[in-house]
């Protein structure tokens, strides 16, 4: 007979899922109430206050959606793009790649400005697909890559847009509350991002947010978003401002209580305060990791905080490493994705899990697994120089 499902208990350090708070964890337990109840409703406009917070904007349009990042993305572009147009695309990563196909899929032309694995986006080729593709209506980048944990420049890309009249379209799914953000002040006109990276909360669900150009643009469209479920002509009569709701879909009631209770933590963290505590983590992670001979791949002034790329020996098994980490030490780390599949890992830090005991555990695990593979290392000393960030 099939039993009950009790997960092991780990340490996640990974490009997410991360860590989930306790509080958000009691949050799901609530009881569950209709999607329509009164109460949850005036949750719901909690909610987008909250969400409106995190991303530093006044757009009326910011929602979740129920579903995950990547719905997230294909949200915001199959809303945005219609047959036959332009939409330059960036892509330093495989996110940037998932924007190509979505962009395709909904029948627009994409652009390619195309840069190395581990390399922010080049800004002088943006700049000249603006002036060879002047007839493009947006154009949409990653701002922080989960795949090689590098930052590009949002704010001087969404200038570079204004100056020749395109729509912004950014991926901030590993950026929210890990890094500064500014929707309304770089002028962001669409944006997504997911729950599971550094707010912290249980995968599920896409914060949104589009700006008034953005939307009245959805509203003059000449045919129709071609996902019915991701509509948001159609989203926004459940989730819009009017006392009286119109029944759109079932919505995720006890995710939605979890990610409102995440985004409590956050307001009472403060956002500066969050992007703050991401970057000391980092930089004691760094001090250890580079105690232990290993490398990042990211140039420091281009680095993610939360999700950094790390190379290591080639007489490293790294899959071995990986599973020593969680069979003895309960820690996730990732694996290399696209072209650095084989050769990183991917260390996160987000949100819940961004703590000194996670950056100790972490590189004293790895300094072990190493030193079990032949590759001599100092833990101690590389614990000594996080304690020297520290203090």
């Amino acid at each position: 007979m099939t039993t009950s499902f009790h997960p092991p208990s780990r340490t996640l350090m990974g490009p997410g899922p991360s860590d989930v708070y306790p509080r958000i964890l009691e949050a799901l337990s609530r009881p569950t109430v209709g999607h329509l109840d009164p109460a949850f409703i005036r949750m719901m406009d909690e909610l987008k206050s909250l969400l409106q917070f995190a991303f530093r904007t006044t757009n009326q349009l910011t929602i979740p959606i129920s579903a995950p990042g990547s719905a997230g993305m294909e949200c915001v572009i199959a809303n945005l793009v219609e047959p036959g147009e332009k939409v330059i695309v960036c892509q330093n990563g495989v996110f940037g790649g998932r924007i190509k196909e979505n962009v395709e899929r909904c029948g627009g032309v994409a652009i390619m400005v195309m840069d190395d694995f581990g390399k922010p986006i080049d800004l002088e080729k943006v700049e000249d697909a603006f002036k060879k593709h002047s007839d493009a209506v947006a154009i949409a980048f990653v701002h922080s890559e989960t795949s090689t944990g590098v930052r590009s420049d949002a704010e001087t890309l969404c200038a570079l847009a204004r100056a020749y009249g395109c729509l912004t379209i950014v991926d901030a799914v590993t950026t929210l509350a890990g890094i500064p953000l500014e929707v309304d002040a770089w002028g962001i006109d669409a944006i997504y991002s997911g729950t599971q990276k550094c707010l912290s909360c249980v995968p599920g669900l896409s914060p949104v947010s589009f700006s008034p150009r953005a939307a009245e643009k959805i509203t003059k469209r000449s045919s129709r978003v071609q996902s019915w479920f991701l509509d948001t002509n159609l989203v926004m009569g459940y989730w819009g401002t009017d006392a009286k709701r119109s029944y759109h879909h079932t919505a995720p009631v006890n995710s939605l209580y979890a990610l409102h209770e995440s985004l409590v933590i956050l307001e009472e963290e403060g956002l500066e305060k969050s992007w703050q505590r991401h970057r000391l983590n980092h930089l004691a992670l760094v001090a250890g990791l580079e105690s232990l001979g290993l490398e990042f791949v990211v140039e420091e002034n281009s680095r993610l905080p939360q999700l950094n790329a790390v190379s290591f020996p080639k007489s490293v098994d790294e899959a071995a490493v990986r599973s020593t980490l969680l069979s003895e030490y309960r820690l996730e780390i990732g694996a290399g994705l696209g072209a650095l599949a084989g050769k990183v890992w991917r260390i996160g830090l987000m949100g819940y899990a961004s703590n000194p005991k996670n950056v100790n555990l972490c590189v004293s695990a790895l300094g072990k697994a190493l030193n079990a593979q032949g590759h001599r290392c100092d833990v101690s000393r590389a614990v000594d120089k996080i304690g020297q960030v520290y203090s």
